[in-house]
Formats: structure tokens, C-alpha cells, sequence
């Protein structure tokens, strides 16, 4: 490496980040970038590790200290190259990944991880600032046409790969601008707008066709699809959310995290919440608001922060976030042994901003204030019993810890349960796992239709979005085998 001893010699440290009452009044990303110079030193603290095992902790394979090393050397051109010879968004991953490679750091041992993250979205925007960021056209065409439906990371990915082999790529995105979860899943102040976009521009200038407003199953036809392309890529993701079936749940007040956060997004990009009519209208049946609010976030996982956020962002009175599960340990256990990922309580920029949290907490009924709206909940306290190797097994009430909480605004953001059922994959008729989702192998991405292959959340259940970008890219690689070309055509 080029400074060996720097992980002796300089701490771990964050950029800064724009102060809480500041950056509550607006919806703009929260984190600074470093000085140059806080750049390199951070970038020297990578070891030369006999085994580096961030390689393994990352999904994609990152090759992190070699691009530590350049980072280091100032050779931001190199750095650059080898980060995206595996990472098609290093944009997207530096700002919205929960770095499993930095709990597999070495350094992480014992002393805080090199800041793998951070270092990975300065390559990237250096990279743009320097214009090393170009369009990659393939030399050739194959001939070939592959779909690819749904425009998440994962669809993004298989379509980025499928384009640079030099089949004619098409994406069919059913929302009105491409992006899935990431245009209308992450809050701005994660993840501004105008970071996809520039994606999407260079994909576009690279050859790739989008398709918005383009349902495939309900106003696009599956049967021209499958007639018009040699392969399709499912990329749907998982958007069938967890519901809560207790008294109350009809309520007005009582919303799936996803239809509020959505609706956050669209005012944000200044679009009309009900501009494609009845669709749209059946996803927000009212505009949502937490404006002087009690809000209840039911879900303690990155989507519930999300909530919390943007909530606080909008003027709510309170904001409260439950978890159903114990509060987790504040460090490693002997049952999260290094460098697996350690499930240890996260604390998001979200909770610093403002947010009472509760663990162990069960939901058992909205209340209504008599005129159909959602005036509190009722809930429980758990106790919950814990296997031999530390994981909650099973939970019991604890009598007499029911309580009332004033609540106007519930947020159910439990996570979802798999892809949609209705529409697509039924006219398919693909078959479906014993958890709801498309069947695929790992090996094959192939689902029981031979042209139709499968990626991301729709294939694994909902997970991150570095698996998500890593699934688009193996699964094209099987879609180059199935249709027959060896060689790519980038270059």
C-alpha cells in the first residue's frame, strides 16, 4: 500500500454533515464531501491485509484496497476504473449502502473501519467532475432484443450489462421516470434526484431504451414482449407490502410506509401526486401529511428511518419509531463473530434529527376518534425468548403493560412479503417459491420459462440494493449464455 502505516497513524473520520435544524428545512443530501486532503488520509488507512476480507463482506466484489491505494496516490482516474470494473453505480452504493464491506474490514477488528463507503463516492464524483465518466458504447450490435422489466438497481444493472455486450436493450418501467426504488423509495436527503438522472442520461446515451408509464401486463401487452425479444429480465422488485390486520387498520391515518415516501418524492420532483388517475389514485388514496402529527412509525428498518425523516421534515408534532424485535446489542456478540455483519443497533441520521424509539412493542389495535380517523394506538409490551445462539425465537405479552399513544399518522413499514402477484407474473404464469417470489436458481437466473429470466428482489426477497446490482449483473451474464454470444461487444 502506499502509506503502510497509516491506519496507525490517522482515525477514522466521517464527513461532516449540515447541521439538524438546517437540514430539516429542506430535502437536500445532508452529508459534506471531504478536503482532498481528508480524502487521502482516510484512503491510507487501508492495510495490507494478507486476506482482504472486505472483498468478500461486499456483494459485488469490490477490489477496495486497490482503489484505496490510488485514491491515496491521487490517481483518481485509476481508482475510478477499478471501482466501476465491478460496481456498475458506485454513486448510488456510496450513499444508500449499509457497507457490509466496512464490518468485514480488517482494521475493524479493533479499531474503527477504514471508511470504505465514504472513499467510494468521492472516486465517483471525482470521476464526473473530471469527465473520466463517459459514455461506453458497444463497437457492434448483436441482433438481439432483451426486456427488462422494472428499472430498480437490479433491472438498471442487467440492463447496463446487456447494453455492453450489444444486444438492443429495452426497459419497461411502469412509474412515470425510470428508477423504482431508488426515485421513489429513498428519501432525496439520501439520495438527490439528479444523481439518477445523470445515470439514466448516460445509459440512454449509451443505447438503452426506457419505456415509463409501461405496465407491462396491464397497458403493455406481455404476449408483444415475449413475440418482439429474444430474452426478458424480471426486475420487478419485492412491492407487495407487510400488512398489519388488527382492529383499526381501515382507519384514515393507517398507511404503508411506501405510499408515503413516494408521495414525499413526487412533491419534491414537483409532479402531480394523481396525475395518472385512477392507477395512481389507487396507490394514494388521499394525500398524506404529517404536518402537526403524532407519528407512529411500526418497522425499526432502514425504511422506517426513512419514515422518521421525512416525517420530522415535514413539521410532525412527534415522532415515535417501534420495533417489534429487542433492542439489539450497541456491539458484536460472540454470535456475530467477525467479519460477518453484525446486527447491532443502528442509529440513522434520521434518529439524530429527532425520534423516540421503542423495542419489544406490539401493535394491538388502531383507535378511532368516532368520525373514521386514527386518533392512537394501543399497544403492548414483549418479552421475548432467546435461543442458544442469541436470536429472538418467540415473544409473550406482558400483562398489564397495555398502553394508549396518541397517533394521527401510522406508518407501517414492515417490510414486504414479495413481488406482485396480480398481472404480470400471473399472465405470465411463472412459477413462484415457497415465500411468494419467482422461482430462479442462482446458477441460472432462468425461471421455468426459458426466455424469461429473474433478478434482484423479485428473485431474493427484498434486500439491498448492492445484492439488487449485483443480481442485474450475474443474471446478465446467463442471458448472454442463453442467447448464445461469448464475447461482449464493449469496449
Amino acid at each position: 500500500m502506499g502509506k503502510p502505516t497509516g491506519f496507525l497513524e490517522v482515525t477514522r473520520e466521517l464527513p461532516p454533515k449540515r447541521p439538524v435544524q438546517e437540514r430539516l428545512q429542506d430535502y437536500k443530501e445532508y452529508v459534506h464531501l471531504y478536503k482532498e486532503e481528508q480524502l487521502n488520509k482516510q484512503a491510507s488507512r487501508c492495510m495490507d491485509c494478507g486476506v482482504p476480507f472486505c472483498h468478500n463482506g461486499c456483494p459485488l466484489g469490490n477490489v477496495i484496497p486497490e482503489f484505496n491505494d490510488a485514491v491515496y496516490e491521487g490517481n483518481y482516474q485509476q481508482a475510478y476504473e477499478i471501482l466501476i470494473s465491478t460496481n456498475n453505480f458506485p454513486e448510488f452504493t456510496g450513499r444508500i449502502c449499509p457497507a457490509p464491506c466496512e464490518s468485514a474490514c480488517v482494521l475493524g477488528i479493533n479499531q474503527p473501519p477504514v471508511a470504505i463507503e465514504e472513499i467510494e463516492k468521492h472516486i465517483i464524483e471525482i470521476a464526473f467532475d473530471k469527465g473520466f465518466v463517459k459514455a461506453q458504447k458497444p463497437t457492434v450490435r448483436t441482433g438481439k432484443k432483451v426486456a427488462v422489466i422494472g428499472s430498480g438497481p437490479a433491472g438498471l444493472a442487467a440492463a447496463a450489462e446487456l447494453n455492453y455486450a450489444g444486444h438492443t436493450v429495452t426497459v419497461f418501467e411502469r412509474d412515470d421516470a425510470p428508477g423504482g426504488l431508488l426515485r421513489y423509495g429513498i428519501p432525496d436527503f439520501k439520495l438527490e434526484k439528479w444523481v439518477l438522472d445523470r445515470r439514466i442520461a448516460l445509459m440512454e446515451e449509451e443505447g438503452i431504451i426506457f419505456k415509463c408509464n409501461a405496465n407491462v401486463g396491464v397497458n403493455v401487452s406481455i404476449s408483444d414482449v415475449l413475440r418482439e425479444h429474444n430474452a426478458i429480465v424480471l426486475a420487478g422488485g419485492s412491492t407487495d407490502p407487510r400488512d398489519l390486520k388488527i382492529p383499526g387498520r381501515e382507519l384514515n391515518g393507517v398507511h404503508f410506509a411506501m405510499q408515503f415516501l413516494k408521495q414525499q418524492n413526487k412533491k419534491v420532483a414537483g409532479k402531480d401526486l394523481f396525475a395518472n388517475g385512477e392507477v395512481e389514485s389507487n396507490i394514494f388514496p388521499t394525500e398524506i401529511s404529517a404536518a402537526n402529527k403524532n407519528v407512529i412509525v411500526i418497522g425499526g428498518g432502514d425504511t422506517g428511518s426513512d419514515c422518521v425523516g421525512t416525517s420530522n421534515r415535514q413539521g410532525a408534532r412527534s415522532v415515535t419509531q417501534f420495533e417489534l424485535l429487542p433492542r439489539p446489542s450497541a456491539e458484536r456478540t460472540p454470535f456475530m463473530p467477525w467479519p460477518t455483519y453484525p446486527m447491532i443497533l443502528k442509529t440513522t441520521s434520521s434518529h439524530e434529527e429527532g425520534c423516540e424509539r421503542e423495542w419489544a412493542v406490539g401493535t394491538k389495535e388502531f383507535i378511532s376518534d368516532g368520525d373514521g380517523n386514527l386518533k392512537a394506538l394501543k399497544i403492548v409490551s414483549l418479552e421475548w425468548k432467546i435461543t442458544e445462539d442469541g436470536r429472538p425465537a418467540q415473544f409473550i405479552e406482558i400483562a398489564g403493560s397495555e398502553r394508549v399513544l396518541p397517533c394521527e399518522l401510522a406508518l407501517l413499514a414492515m417490510g414486504f412479503v414479495h413481488p406482485l402477484h396480480e398481472g404480470l407474473l400471473k399472465q405470465l404464469d411463472v412459477e413462484l417459491d415457497e415465500r411468494g417470489n419467482v422461482k430462479a436458481t442462482t446458477k441460472s437466473y432462468q425461471t421455468n420459462i426459458s426466455k424469461i429470466f429473474t433478478a434482484g428482489d423479485m428473485r431474493r426477497g427484498q434486500s439491498l440494493v448492492v445484492w439488487a446490482i449485483n443480481e442485474g449483473r450475474e443474471c446478465a451474464a446467463k442471458v448472454n449464455e442463453f442467447i448464445g454470444v461469448k464475447e461482449s461487444a464493449f469496449v
